[in-house]
C-alpha cells in the first residue's frame, strides 16, 4: 500500500463503487456514496460567488465530501480548526461562507450541506493544479497565522508515510482521537485513509471504551500523548496493527505503558502545521531518537534551527524548538525557543491569551506564564487591575468565546505593576514565582 493515490483523483479512481470510504458504528458510506455527497455539495456552491469556504464539521466523513466539493468546484477549503462562533467573526475575512454540521450565528453565509437538495448530475471539474488549503495556527505574536498548505504538498506528504508505513496498513480501519480539523488529524484521519483505500471513522475516539469498542477489524489508531495516558489496561484492547502519536512530546512510561496494552509500540511523529511531517521515531525502547524523513534539510542558525522541505517548497522556516543533532543525524528535543507552549497537545499562545485578557473589563496589564503542578503544566494569569477591580470568575467566562478550555488561566495573581528586569523586559522567572506553591 505504499503507492498512494492523489487527492485530485479521490473520485475519478477505479475504485469499486461499493468500497467503503468510511463508518461511523455500523453505518457504512461507500465510493458511491461519497461521489453522490460530493455531487449535491458541488453542484451548489458552483452557483455561489464566494472563493473561500470555512469547513468546520465533527463528522469526519461530512468534512470529507465538503473538501471535495470545495476543490472541485475551483474554490479554496479553509480549515479554522475550531467552531468558536467569536473568534469566527473575527476571522471573517478569510472565507466567504461556512459549511458546518453545526447551526452557527455568523453574518456571512453558513450551510449545512445535509439542507442542500439534490442538484442535476454534472461531471465534476478537475482540481486546478495550484489548488490547496488553509489552516491556522498560533504565531508568535498571538494572532492566528493563516498557512497555505499545497495539494502537492499534501500529496508528498503522503507519499513518505506510505514509504514508511503502508505495506503493513492492509485492510485496517483507521480510527483516532485527534480532531481532522487540525493539520495532524486532517493528514492522517482524512488524507491517509483516502490516499490508501482505508476505510475512516467518521467520528472521533473520546474515550478509551470507545477504541476498545472497535474489535471487529485491526486499526490504525491515531491518537496524541493526553489520549494514550489515559488508557484502561483493564479493558480488552483491540487489534492495533500501529499506533501513531503526535502533538506533543510521548514520555517513555506513557509510551511503554501503550505499547504493553496494544502490544505494539507506539510510533511518533514530529512536524508542523508550516513544515508538514519532519521525523518519526519509534518506541520499542526508552528515549528513542527522532529519525528526520530523508528530503527533510536542517539547517543550523545561531539561534536555532531552520528546515526546508518539498512540504515547504524547499523555503526554510524557522523552527519553535531547540533541537540537539547526533553524529549519525538523529536529533533530540530539549525545549522551546519561543512563547507558545503545549498543554494536552495543543499548542497554545500565551501572547493570545495576553492580547485577549486586555479586552476585559478592568484589566489594564496582563502577563501569563505556564505553571508546572503535579506534574501537569497550567496557566498563571498576573493582572493589574484598575480602581473598579475585577471579577476572575467572569473574566474567565468571558474568554470562553475565544479560547480553548485549557488555554484559560487555572491560576491567578493580582499585582500593582507587572515585574520588569535591568533591560526593562517582563521579569518571567519573578513573575513564575509569584505561584509557587509556598506563597
Amino acid at each position: 500500500m505504499n503507492n498512494p493515490l492523489p487527492l485530485a483523483q479521490w473520485l475519478c479512481t477505479n475504485r469499486h463503487p461499493q468500497h467503503v470510504v468510511a463508518f461511523a458504528g455500523q453505518k457504512l458510506w461507500t465510493q458511491a456514496d461519497l461521489i453522490n455527497d460530493v455531487q449535491r455539495i458541488y453542484g451548489w456552491l458552483k452557483t455561489q460567488p464566494g472563493e473561500h469556504w470555512a469547513l468546520c464539521f465533527d463528522n469526519s466523513y461530512d468534512f470529507l465530501a465538503a473538501l471535495l466539493a470545495t476543490l472541485h468546484a475551483g474554490k479554496t477549503p479553509v480549515i479554522p480548526g475550531h467552531r468558536r462562533e467569536a473568534q469566527l467573526r473575527e476571522q471573517q475575512n478569510h472565507f466567504y461562507g461556512v459549511m458546518s454540521d453545526t447551526a452557527l450565528n455568523l453574518s456571512c453565509p453558513v450551510i449545512n450541506p445535509q439542507d442542500l437538495i439534490c442538484m442535476p448530475v454534472q461531471p465534476f471539474e478537475p482540481v486546478h493544479a495550484n489548488a490547496g488549503v488553509v489552516l491556522f495556527t498560533s504565531g508568535s505574536t498571538g494572532e492566528p497565522a493563516q498557512i497555505f498548505k499545497s495539494l502537492q504538498a499534501l500529496d508528498e506528504e503522503i507519499a513518505w508515510l506510505a514509504a514508511l508505513w503502508g505495506d503493513g496498513l492492509c485492510n485496517c480501519r483507521v480510527v483516532g482521537s485527534v480532531s481532522h480539523q487540525h493539520l495532524y488529524g486532517f493528514t492522517f484521519r482524512i488524507m491517509l485513509p483516502m490516499a490508501l483505500g482505508l476505510p475512516g471513522d467518521a467520528a472521533m475516539i473520546h474515550f478509551p471504551e470507545q477504541l476498545a469498542a472497535h474489535s471487529s477489524h485491526p486499526l490504525l489508531f491515531i491518537s496524541s500523548p493526553a489520549f494514550l495516558k489515559r488508557l484502561d489496561v483493564n479493558l480488552t484492547p483491540p487489534d492495533v496493527k500501529r499506533v501513531i502519536s503526535a502533538a506533543g512530546k510521548l514520555d517513555d512510561d506513557t509510551a511503554k505503558m501503550a505499547r504493553a496494552w496494544l502490544k505494539q509500540p507506539v510510533s511518533e511523529i514530529y512536524g508542523t502545521t508550516e513544515t508538514g511531517v519532519l521525523a518519526w521515531r519509534e518506541h520499542s525502547q526508552s528515549a528513542p531518537v527522532w529519525q528526520p524523513f530523508p528530503l527533510v534539510n536542517f539547517i543550523a542558525q545561531e539561534d536555532g534551527w531552520q528546515v526546508a522541505s518539498p512540504l515547504t517548497d524547499n523555503n526554510p522556516v524557522q523552527l519553535d524548538d531547540i533541537l540537539e543533532f547526533t553524529p549519525q543525524g538523529h536529533f533530540r528535543l530539549s525545549g522551546r525557543r519561543d512563547r507558545i507552549v503545549k498543554i494536552e497537545e495543543k499548542r497554545i499562545s500565551l501572547s493570545e491569551i495576553e492580547r485577549r485578557l486586555l479586552t476585559l473589563p478592568g484589566i489594564e496589564d496582563a502577563a501569563v506564564v505556564p505553571i508546572m503542578r503535579a506534574n501537569r503544566i497550567a496557566l498563571g494569569a498576573v493582572v493589574v487591575v484598575g480602581e473598579q477591580g475585577g471579577d476572575k470568575q467572569r473574566w474567565r467566562v468571558a474568554l470562553r468565546a475565544w479560547l480553548e478550555p485549557v488555554a484559560i488561566p487555572r491560576y491567578w495573581r493580582i499585582v500593582e505593576r507587572i515585574p520588569l528586569n535591568s533591560q526593562s523586559k517582563r521579569a518571567w522567572t519573578q513573575l513564575q514565582e509569584l505561584f509557587d506553591e509556598t506563597r
